[in-house]
C-alpha cells in the first residue's frame, strides 16, 4: 500500500501531498539536489518541503556559493 500524507510546508505553510510510498509521483520528484544542497536544506528543515520551496532553496544555495566564491577571490 502506498503511503500518502497531507503536509504543510514548514517554510511557507503551503499544503501538499507527500508521497513517500510512491516517490516517482511525489511533488518533489525530479528536483535534483547535490549533497551540498541537501545538507544546506536539512540544516534548516527536518521535514518535507513543497516543490516551490525546494526549488527556491536550491537557487539560494547556488547564489550563496557564487557570492562566497566571488568574495573569497578578492
Amino acid at each position: 500500500m502506498c503511503k500518502h500524507e497531507q503536509k504543510n510546508c514548514p517554510r511557507c505553510n503551503t499544503p501538499f501531498e507527500c508521497r513517500v510510498g510512491d516517490i516517482t509521483n511525489c511533488q518533489c520528484y525530479g528536483i535534483e539536489l547535490s549533497v551540498d544542497e541537501e545538507a544546506f536544506i536539512t540544516k534548516q528543515f527536518s521535514d518535507c518541503l513543497c516543490r516551490n520551496c525546494l526549488q527556491q532553496l536550491k537557487s539560494r544555495y547556488t547564489l550563496f556559493t557564487e557570492q562566497k566564491d566571488l568574495y573569497s577571490n578578492r
